[in-house]
């Protein structure tokens, strides 16, 4: 194997990624598509998170999920622009959950269940970054 060419592990790894992250899009869809019926049918302490999120959180979420994708789509085309682009995505998550748990106390609303998801994005997330870092000093990335 030449060292530009990535360990057989890489790409299966970078269509995970990528099949989780166009779950996030989905979610993301979803979550702007929520009629004020939808969220009235939610508990009434759901409700009020849902009907007052500022637009700066919405984005974060839009940055976070459409930046992870796109990530994942310069690993499979071997673009060295995947790293700002995860780090970019990271930051934007970060915010999302500073929203999540600082502004709204999602644990509060939704108890310590409302934990594990985040963590495991925020895991995710780090793990790309470092993917894409390691796969530039590995020369897989141009």
């Amino acid at each position: 194997m030449s060292k530009n060419t990535p360990a057989t592990w890489f790409k299966p790894a970078v269509w995970a990624a990528l099949v989780w992250n166009l779950l996030g899009v989905i979610a993301f869809a979803m979550h702007m598509m929520m009629t004020p019926e939808m969220i009235g049918r939610l508990p009434l302490d759901q409700q009020a998170a849902y009907s007052n999120v500022p637009i700066w959180s919405t984005i974060a979420f839009a940055i976070a999920v459409l930046g992870s994708t796109l990530g994942c789509l310069f690993l499979l085309t071997k673009n060295a622009l995947a790293t700002p682009t995860f780090a970019l995505s990271l930051g934007a998550i970060l915010l999302q959950q500073y929203y999540n748990f600082v502004v709204i106390n999602s644990i509060e609303l939704l108890g310590a269940s409302a934990v594990f998801m985040p963590v495991f994005v925020i895991i995710i997330a780090i793990a790309l970054l470092y993917l894409s870092i390691k796969a530039k000093q590995q020369g897989w990335l141009q």
